[in-house]
């Protein structure tokens, strides 16, 4: 039998993980008084976590970058993430890094609709490509907006020429069988219904999965099943990553997962 709640838990596999919390919002601090050129807490939904960041590049952006947090849709915000822009935006891309609202005050279909609401503010504020890029319960998150039923209209999602999830979560069934589901109060068809590996994707989705090679190995099987069943959707195991450190490759211009991600 499957202990599920260890296999998905991440902090308890990690030495000192909760310390990368700590780190995470010391560097994001630290990058917003850097210089960089951001609008921070723009609003785009009525709910008080319905805001996001924008850092700008130096020239008129080629496009912009939605970056979409993890924390398995229950903690964390996006005022952890802001050094995470830098790769992108040397590269001169705009970088969106939006919050959305925590189970259990939202289900995950309702978080669902709050990103897509996000990208169709960041899609009009912005001319040009879209990229997306999310982690763990973001890398759901990602994927889900390339379903043939998400709730991103078809002129949107056109527009989104490349997408990485890292670490995501594809696959939500196996979260019915784990204590974190008192919070998220998945159901079964719901479950269903946000499952990326279980939907179609739109004709143009382009897709990498990049997960950690030290995670957890249902989270490298999270990854390894896309390609399954999305036509052309690639893999990256990264080696001698886990799942705190998997995302640091963002914030160097010149690493493998941002040339990946603005190819």
């Amino acid at each position: 039998m499957t202990d599920w709640d260890d296999a998905f838990d991440n902090v308890g596999h990690v030495k000192n993980a909760l310390a990368y919390f700590d780190t995470w919002a010391a560097r994001a601090r630290a990058y917003q008084n850097s210089g960089v050129v951001h609008d921070l807490d723009l609003p785009y939904g009525p709910s008080p976590r319905e805001c996001l960041d924008v850092f700008w590049p130096d020239t008129p952006p080629k496009g912009v970058v939605i970056f979409i947090h993890g924390g398995y849709w229950m903690r964390l915000d996006r005022s952890y993430f802001s050094d995470l822009a830098h790769g992108p935006l040397a590269h001169n891309w705009a970088v969106a890094i939006p919050s959305y609202t925590l189970a259990p005050s939202a289900r995950i279909s309702e978080i669902t609709n709050q990103i897509s609401e996000a990208i169709k503010y960041v899609a009009h504020k912005f001319d040009g490509p879209i990229r997306i890029i999310g982690h763990s319960a973001g890398g759901h998150l990602a994927t889900r907006m390339l379903c043939k039923n998400s709730p991103l209209p078809a002129t949107i999602q056109n527009r989104i020429e490349n997408t990485v999830s890292i670490s995501g979560v594809h696959d939500l069934r196996n979260l019915l069988k784990t204590k974190m589901n008192e919070t998220l109060r998945l159901s079964e068809d719901e479950a269903i219904s946000e499952s990326p590996y279980l939907s179609t994707p739109i004709n143009s989705a382009r897709v990498t999965c990049w997960v950690g090679g030290d995670e957890r190995p249902e989270f490298i099987n999270q990854s390894k099943i896309m390609p399954q069943v999305w036509d052309g959707t690639a893999l990256i195991i990264e080696d001698k990553k886990h799942h705190f450190d998997v995302i640091d490759g963002l914030k160097n211009p010149n690493s493998a997962m941002v040339a990946t991600l603005l190819d």
